[in-house]
This record gives C-alpha cells, structure tokens and sequence, in this order.
C-alpha cells in the first residue's frame, strides 16, 4: 500500500532526526569529560558567513551550518536499529 510506506519513511525520517539531536547533544555535553572526549570529535561544514539577499522591500539571509559528530552519528545507527525493530 501506498499509504503504509510513506507512514513508515516519515518514521524513520523522524528517528534518524532525533539520533542526529541526541547524539549531537551528547556530544556536545562530554566535551568537557576527557574520557568521553572523543565523542565530540567531528567536522563542521556549510555556510560559515549568511548571504544576504536584499530586494529592496524584503531582506533573505541564508544560512546553514551542519555539524557532524562521532555521538551524532552512533545516534543514527541507533535510530535505525530502533526502527528495524519497530
């Protein structure tokens, strides 16, 4: 069915969105810790200054910054565990 697969894409979308947040946190949050340091090592990409776009009567900033972690990506294997037993 048409219907039951895109209900399970969304799914997956949506975990593999919260293992990128999570993982990301994590991260984030054992910085400070030397033996889980290594889970904050990663690579940051994207657009480091906005363009501007200015129309005159509307201004546009573009942005994006993405930043991919060791935590972040050990989130999205979870998730996708997760989901395989869902």
């Amino acid at each position: 069915m048409k219907g039951t697969g895109s209900k399970n894409a969304w799914a997956l979308f949506l975990l593999i969105l919260a293992g990128i947040v999570l993982g990301g946190f994590i991260g984030m949050l054992s910085e400070g810790v030397p033996a889980l340091k290594w889970l904050s090592y990663g690579q940051m990409f994207g657009l480091h200054e906005p363009i501007v776009l200015n129309l005159g009567l509307l201004v546009i900033t573009f942005g994006l910054t993405i930043k991919i972690t060791i935590a972040s990506i050990i989130g999205i294997i979870i998730a996708i565990i997760i989901y395989r037993f869902l």
